[in-house]
Order: structure tokens, then C-alpha cells, then sequence
């Protein structure tokens, strides 16, 4: 837990010092407050990735001193990491960034993670596709497209105040677990290092929205949960290779799920922004209904009772990945009532037949 505690505070010192900084105008903010998937009623600065990478160094850098050979482990992480994070920072800072740029330059950081880490899939515990995984001209791709679609995956959900930042710290946390459970150190460590430095920005951002993960905040966590899933299963034969899948099941889903809702329902650009994730469906036709929208304390109100009903769906993966982790048939089973749920839920949503369950009782206008 110590590395955990020092990631916290490093972060949420460093938070203060940027909202301190954008105080003053000496921070880009996001003044845009039309855009379709854009749900906060005042200009908020978007760079909460940048003191989340100084924390995660800063603890990485102190696990060094304390215990150089899962220190190093952990900064050739982050070295990793970097390309993406950069890219999705100067996104944050200029806007100039394309998306498409971004995930190549994902790609490129799984390509170092690789180099530095042996960061490969190796197998995915289906006896004639884990036939190919002894080939390396199959398993680079495979894990590079993999790496950064759930860095993307991540950057897709992160649409309302704690919604990116709690759901990944519960994946950080089972992923701890786990690697507690087979005593891989550097796993753990490196988990609680990340999710210190996500609980430490969380304290900003959550309810009242005073500063955003941002592109580069997303597409680090989404590269760190991806890397560290990949090298606990590669590091540890006796964890089913759906545990990951299970556990990232939501953000994964959810990135699926609407390229097929853009490219095939709608006949659009899968990469053209909308306002109808299962995430913003939620907010018009559930929270925002009952709550109201006539003011900016409504809308942050609206924001923030948003994020926990995604943060129980994704306890619906979460939980079984982290309780089954070695059982393949169950991790499967899950992952399928996973997906049939995500997908009925969505359906009665969109059709405006709310379940009664999820209903909030509607606010009186005075």
C-alpha cells in the first residue's frame, strides 16, 4: 500500500498545482461547451493526464530507491507509455491532434513495450488459435492493435465526472489482486502505483468536475491497464487469458459496439463523434430528466449522478474476473451475461422504456 499512498498524495498535490495554474491562465482550458458528447456547464482545464504521469514517475522513481529491480520494471513502463501520453497531451493543449494520429502513435508506444518489456500476448486459451501465438509475426500485431484499442477504448468512456477514473481504478485494483494471488510484485506494484495517482486526481475531478482526465490522462491509463493485463497473463500460465478480457469487457464493448452502431446502423465515420454511448443515453433520458438542466449546478449535479450507474455495470465484469480469474468456463460465462446485458440495457434505454430500477425520483420545478 505504501506505493499506493505516495502515488495519492504526488498526485493530488500535483492537481492542485495545475487547477492553481489554470487559476491564473497559465493552463489551456476547454472552453467548448456545445459539442455533442461535451456534458459540463464551465470552462475546466483538460490536462489532469499531466500530474497523473508525474505522480506514476514520482512513485516509480522512489520504487527505484526502495527496490531497483521492480523500480527499473516500472519505469521502463512508463517509458513505454510515453508516446501515447504526449500525444494525447498535446491534443489536450492545442486540439490539433487527429484521432487517428493518436492511435498510431499508441500503437507506437505498445511497440516500445514490447522492445523494453516483452509485452506480447501469448496465447488466448483457445487450443487452435493459441496454435499461431508461437509466432511473433502474429503476436506483434495482435498485441499492438489490442494495447491501443483499449487505450482508445478508455479515452471512449471517459464522458462524465469519475466515470474513466473510477471504473480503471477498479480494473487497477482486481489486477493487483491478482498479482498478489501469484505473487507477481512488479504487477501489483505497478497497479497501485497507477491507481494512487487516478484515486489522488479523483479527489479534483469528482462530483464537481474542477479539472478532466483529458486525451492524454485516457490514453495513459488505457496503455497502462492494457500493458500490465498482457504481462500478468505472459508472466503467470495459471491465469486464464480471459481473465483480461472479462475485466476490460466494458470499455472494449463499448468502443465495439459503437463502430457497429455508426457503421452499420447509422452509415457513418466510426471515428465521428456522437452523443448516444450508453453513457450520454443515460444522462438525457435518466439523470437529466428527473434532475433538470436549466442551470450549471444542475448539469454538474446531472454529471455527476451519471457516472455510478456505469460504475455498477462495470462491477459486473469486474467482480467475476477478479473471483474467477482461473477458471475459463466462468470467466466466459460472465463475459457472454456481460455483453447480453450491456446490449438489453442499451435497447431499453434508447426505445425510452427506462427499467423502474434505474429510476430517479424526478425533481420538482419551482
Amino acid at each position: 500500500m505504501t506505493s499506493f499512498l505516495i502515488s495519492f498524495v504526488i498526485s493530488f498535490l500535483a492537481t492542485m498545482v495545475v487547477l492553481r495554474l489554470a487559476h491564473h491562465g497559465h493552463v489551456p482550458l476547454d472552453h467548448d461547451l456545445t459539442g455533442v458528447q461535451k456534458f459540463h456547464a464551465r470552462i475546466v482545464p483538460r490536462i489532469g493526464g499531466l500530474p497523473l504521469f508525474i505522480a506514476s514517475i514520482s512513485a516509480g522513481a522512489i520504487t527505484y530507491y526502495r527496490d531497483a529491480p521492480i523500480g527499473i520494471l516500472i519505469l521502463l513502463l512508463m517509458a513505454s507509455s510515453a508516446v501515447a501520453f504526449l500525444a494525447g497531451l498535446v491534443e489536450d493543449l492545442t486540439g490539433k491532434v487527429r484521432a487517428m494520429h493518436r492511435l498510431l502513435l499508441t500503437m507506437v508506444s505498445a511497440a516500445v513495450g514490447i522492445y523494453l518489456l516483452n509485452a506480447v500476448v501469448v496465447r488466448v486459451d483457445v487450443s487452435w488459435l493459441d496454435t499461431l501465438m508461437k509466432y511473433r509475426w502474429v503476436t506483434i500485431p495482435l498485441t499492438i492493435v489490442l494495447v491501443a484499442g483499449i487505450a482508445n477504448a478508455v479515452n471512449l468512456i471517459d464522458g462524465f465526472n469519475g466515470l474513466a477514473s473510477v471504473v480503471t481504478m477498479f480494473m487497477l485494483f482486481s489486477l493487483g489482486y491478482v498479482a498478489w494471488q501469484v505473487n507477481d510484485v512488479f504487477v501489483m506494484t505497478a497497479a497501485l502505483v497507477i491507481g494512487g495517482a487516478i484515486a489522488g486526481f479523483l479527489l479534483w475531478n469528482y462530483p464537481f468536475g474542477l479539472i478532466f482526465l483529458g486525451d492524454g490522462g485516457a490514453y495513459f491509463i488505457g496503455f497502462m491497464l492494457a500493458e500490465l493485463a498482457i504481462l500478468l497473463v505472459a508472466r503467470n500460465p495459471q491465469i486464464s487469458a480471459w481473465y483480461p478480457a472479462l475485466l476490460l469487457v466494458y470499455p472494449a464493448f463499448e468502443t465495439v459496439f459503437s463502430i457497429y452502431r455508426r457503421l452499420l446502423v447509422r452509415r457513418t465515420s466510426p471515428g465521428m463523434p456522437d452523443g448516444i454511448h450508453l453513457h450520454s443515453l443515460i444522462f438525457r433520458r435518466v439523470v437529466r430528466w428527473a434532475v433538470g438542466y436549466r442551470d450549471a449546478r444542475m448539469i454538474t449535479r446531472s454529471n455527476s449522478l451519471t457516472s455510478p450507474y456505469l460504475w455498477a455495470l462495470s462491477l459486473m465484469a469486474v467482480v467475476p474476473a477478479t473471483l474467477f480469474w482461473r477458471h475459463p468456463w466462468m470467466l466466459l460465462s460472465f463475459f457472454l451475461i456481460f455483453v447480453l446485458s450491456y446490449v438489453w440495457l442499451y435497447l431499453r434505454i434508447v426505445r425510452f422504456k427506462v427499467p423502474g430500477w434505474m429510476a430517479i425520483k424526478r425533481r420538482h420545478k419551482k
